[in-house]
């Protein structure tokens, strides 16, 4: 009896354990997405500003010319 009770204890606290490490495992990855979601974003932005910066330089160029 006592060996079963320790036994089953001994899973619950396995399962406990793996529960835990799934949470942080899933925590750890939704926190790579995100940064690699921020990341994406500010290159996207750059890359406009400095299409519109081009555009505004070929402008200038062309008005002078």
């Amino acid at each position: 009896m006592k060996l079963e009770e320790q036994n089953r204890a001994a899973v619950e606290e396995a399962a406990r354990i793996a529960a835990i490490a799934a949470a942080a495992h899933a925590e750890a990855e939704a926190r790579d997405v995100a940064d690699r979601s921020r990341i994406a974003r500010v290159l996207e932005d750059e890359a406009a500003r400095k299409a519109e910066r081009d555009r505004r330089y070929a402008n200038r160029k062309a008005r002078q010319a």
